[in-house]
């Protein structure tokens, strides 16, 4: 077995120290082992705490990958590789500039947790899907989808995955929650 070196290492430390709303369900999941020497996965759920039945508003994949040696491709020797998926209300799936107010989340949620960053890219992409046949009484849905990636400035992860959590619960279309402020889980009545 390969030994960790000590930046990956303080890398998974600020990973296990991030906070995130309670609305997001973090799972560790198995990393792709061809991207870089060293790779942490999270997947992400976030789910409507109105809804009896916890109805999946979003999810998402972090991935952190670090090469000692360095990535010409990355400037770096860490890279945050990550997907979101959503679905939209047609009204806002159709709109031609939702792709480019996903990325302003994205953009937004690293700048308000100062994780410091260079060399981002990434796609947004709609999604219809239409039923036919047996199925065709399925409602039309349209999805969401952000594959990015950007370049740490530093080993420290935590205001990274702090940012990414904010951008899937955007995606997820719940509101911000100021700094500080602790949100109270919504009460049912009946």
């Amino acid at each position: 077995m390969q030994r960790l070196p000590g930046e990956f290492r303080e890398a998974l430390s600020g990973l296990r120290r991030a906070r995130h709303r309670q609305e997001v369900t973090l799972d560790e999941i198995p990393a792709p082992g061809r991207l870089a020497p060293f790779a942490v996965a999270l997947a992400a759920e976030v789910h409507d705490p109105t809804a009896e039945d916890g109805q999946e508003l979003a999810t998402g994949r972090f991935i952190l990958l670090h090469d000692p040696a360095g990535s010409p491709v990355w400037k770096g020797t860490f890279r945050v590789v990550t997907y979101i998926r959503a679905s939209l209300e047609s009204d806002l799936g159709n709109d031609p500039m939702v792709g480019a107010v996903a990325w302003t989340w994205l953009v937004e949620a690293l700048e308000n947790h100062h994780a410091g960053y260079a060399e981002a890219g990434g796609t947004a992409t709609r999604v219809l899907s239409e039923s036919f046949g047996g199925l065709a009484e399925r409602p039309d849905t349209i999805d969401i989808e952000l594959r990015a990636s950007w370049t740490p400035s530093g080993p420290d992860s935590t205001d990274h995955l702090e940012a990414w959590a904010d951008m899937v619960c955007a995606f997820a279309g719940l509101p911000p929650v100021p700094e500080g402020v602790t949100p109270l889980p919504r009460i049912r009545r009946n």
